[in-house]
């Protein structure tokens, strides 16, 4: 028995002490003297493939995309107002007015989604505030997926359109039972 725990205390393994580099130590190995190696001409880390410009950054070569590059469907609605719900109402408040919680605690009011400068802006637009930020908007690319970023936006284009109908957006063969219920 003492033979095994003189054995063990003999084989001293300093695992706090291995051998390994630090992140942009320098290095004896390589003729450049970098540790960490540089990605091999041609090649794509897995999951880091950017093959659709639009939905990665709402922009095409003209500019700002005026298209979602998905349908969207009840599905994408829904994922959006749960999405929007988590991450916009504090500041932005359920109907997009700009009266979210914080600013009813005294922080800086962002505009309401339903002035005309916003209704009127494309997509892509609405998409690249969400993954950069602007002004005292941080940017929520790390939070929030490409797609829910997409959904969100979707969700902000059915709220501008509940809070700003006009009666002529309204299906004629539906008109008659608003009237009806407006004259109740």
């Amino acid at each position: 028995m003492a033979v095994v725990a003189l054995g063990f205390g003999a084989c001293r393994q300093d695992m706090h002490d291995q051998p390994r580099y630090e992140p942009l130590e320098r290095s004896e190995t390589f003729a450049d003297r970098r540790s960490a190696r540089l990605p091999i001409a041609g090649t794509v880390a897995r999951g880091q493939l950017r093959d659709d410009e639009v939905l990665e950054t709402g922009r095409t070569a003209e500019g700002y995309s005026d298209a979602f590059p998905f349908a969207v469907t009840s599905e994408v609605m829904d994922r959006g107002q749960q999405r929007y719900e988590i991450y916009c109402t504090p500041c932005h408040g359920r109907l997009g007015q700009g009266d979210g919680m914080v600013v009813q605690r005294g922080l800086r009011r962002p505009p309401s989604f339903h002035i005309d400068r916003l209704r009127n802006e494309r997509h892509g637009y609405l998409f690249d505030v969400i993954t950069r930020g602007f002004g005292a908007m941080p940017d929520y690319a790390a939070q929030i997926p490409v797609r829910d970023r997409w959904a969100i936006v979707a969700y902000v284009r059915a709220l501008q359109l509940s809070q700003n109908a006009r009666l002529s957006d309204v299906p004629p063969a539906e008109r008659p039972e608003l009237a009806g219920e407006a004259a109740r």
